[in-house]
């Protein structure tokens, strides 16, 4: 009798590789969908190798940088997106696109079931299912971590660790550096275990993709950011596809110790956790397209979309990108864009990124009615003071009504 298929998300890290093994042990036939989102990995045949080791069945790998970039940091970034005012949403964004190439693989395959190694505490198991039941209403979903046989025996990473030394399964995790992380091209994130305490400080050691602050070069670099409505196109002069300029501002703004985030979230699911996040590039192009904005962006625009901007990020870090209420903000989003276009420049300078300098075809800014020299009747400044005292009539009223009380 065959098999029953499922399709897991594949990492190659500590618990993916433990869960392929425990599958297969529990006669399932598994597919190991591993997915080059840029994060730093062993060589591919290194993968294809472990994965089957662990007891997958077949090892699918699919390089999806330019994707996850373009359709999905890319129309982040269109909104300026921030999770409680800090988070740039780098591994909420990677969910979806690891749900969809799921439910690709599981047609492909024909198999009925997908699996993913997220907690049940977490929010990556509902980012990952709410994907799979948008995509595919009918899929069944096994998650190991919600199965008492499973999490009751392997409660933590140090049992997962021991249960990967006894059956042979090299990963790279161990007790002497038990936090976990995530990594793609837009960021690493790190949590578990010493920073489980949110008042014990992250070690230096941990960081891989950018500098600290201190150890960065005493030297300024300018950078020149293109923009071609809303979308970053180019870098100091030079084209580069999504994924492309992506990976070298990573490069650039590491090496200046740009992008490190420490902080308390509050989890979909309900419970405070802390996460510290290494978003080097994504902070330059956070940064350098509000500048772009700024410049081309009608006033109420603007507001509009910074008072939409908190649900937008909330249904992306929640895992509601393929519903409804997030494609309709997606297409808003696009149409705001058409004339954010033209050039950011920037300063990088140990750990800060400041803008020195914007223009566009398409700026609002009017230099002949902002100057405070003489503006040649452009402006006449009379016209305050009726603007002025219209503003000031509900206030004068709401004073005179306190005031004979």
């Amino acid at each position: 009798m065959p098999r029953e298929k499922i399709v897991l998300a594949y990492s190659g890290g500590l618990d993916t590789s433990v869960i392929v093994h425990w599958l297969a042990s529990q006669g399932y036939e598994v597919i190991a969908l591993c997915l080059d989102l840029g994060q730093k990995v062993e060589d591919l045949e290194e993968i294809l190798k472990k994965g089957r080791q662990a007891g997958a069945s077949k090892v699918l790998i699919e390089d999806v940088r330019e994707e996850f970039v373009r359709d999905y940091v890319f129309r982040a970034l269109e909104w300026n997106a921030l999770y409680e005012g800090t988070y740039l949403l780098g591994t909420s964004l990677a969910r979806p696109l690891i749900a969809k190439k799921q439910i690709e693989a599981a047609e492909a395959c024909e198999a009925n079931t997908v699996s993913h190694g997220a907690t049940g505490k977490g929010n990556d198991q509902v980012r990952f299912e709410l994907g799979y039941y948008a995509l595919n209403p009918d899929i069944k979903v096994l998650a190991p971590w919600k199965i008492p046989d499973f999490y009751q025996r392997y409660p933590g990473r140090s049992e997962l660790i021991e249960y990967a030394r006894q059956n042979g399964i090299p990963v790279r995790a161990s007790n002497e550096q038990p936090w976990s992380r995530d990594e793609n091209l837009m960021h690493i994130s790190f949590e578990s275990g010493m920073l489980e305490d949110p008042w014990e400080e992250p070690r230096e050691e941990m960081f891989e993709l950018s500098r600290s602050p201190r150890d960065a070069p005493d030297e300024e670099q300018t950078l020149l950011i293109d923009f071609e409505e809303g979308l970053p196109v180019g870098l100091n002069g030079n084209g580069m596809s999504p994924a492309d300029l992506l990976s070298e501002l990573n490069e650039i703004s590491g090496r200046h110790g740009i992008g490190r985030v420490d902080m308390v979230e509050s989890r979909f699911i309900g419970m405070k956790s802390r996460g510290v996040y290494e978003t080097p590039g994504g902070t330059v192009l956070h940064i350098a397209h509000r500048a772009m904005e700024s410049l081309t962006l009608d006033r109420g625009v603007i507001q509009l979309k910074d008072s939409l901007m908190p649900r937008f990020s909330q249904l992306v870090y929640n895992g509601f990108w393929f519903s409804p209420e997030t494609e309709v903000l997606l297409k808003m989003g696009r149409s705001t864009q058409a004339n954010v276009s033209g050039i950011v420049r920037l300063r990088l300078y140990r750990g800060n990124c400041i803008v020195t300098g914007r223009k566009s075809p398409y700026s609002l800014y009017d230099e002949d009615i902002a100057t405070m020299e003489a503006d040649g009747g452009n402006y006449d400044p009379g016209d305050a003071d009726g603007f002025i005292r219209l503003n000031a009539l509900p206030l004068r009223i709401h004073r005179r009504l306190k005031a004979s009380d």
